[in-house]
């Protein structure tokens, strides 16, 4: 799957059942609308687990912050896993403040996320 230019969901890619969502740039309330509805699209393929990597990601605001809340809810009511990976330090900071880090599973590397 490929996204629209305006959506910070650069590919989807597959590995056996988890969906790895690679993201970049901003996400913004500019750009929340389209990163949703590409999140929501994979949840719609009912993966085991998805995992959202940020490696890519240099600013989110609160709609950021906010999609993910609900990419969450909706995964959970899914019975699927939502992991955050590769976050940088100024996204890592907004999870810690905001305390979205005990609420999130987030880890260091793609690799770890997916194990």
């Amino acid at each position: 799957m490929s996204a629209s230019s305006d959506s910070p969901v650069r590919n989807v890619r597959w590995e056996d059942r988890y969906a790895v969502v690679q993201a970049a740039g901003d996400i913004n309330t500019e750009r929340v609308p389209a990163f949703l509805q590409s999140l929501l699209a994979v949840l719609d393929e009912k993966p085991d687990r998805i995992v959202v990597n940020l490696q890519d990601v240099g600013y989110m605001d609160s709609a950021g912050l906010a999609s993910l809340v609900k990419v969450l809810s909706r995964a959970r009511k899914g019975g699927m896993e939502l992991h955050l990976a590769c976050m940088g330090e100024m996204i890592r900071g907004l999870f810690e403040i905001t305390r979205l880090d005990s609420v999130f599973q987030i880890h260091e590397s793609e690799q770890e996320a997916l194990a």
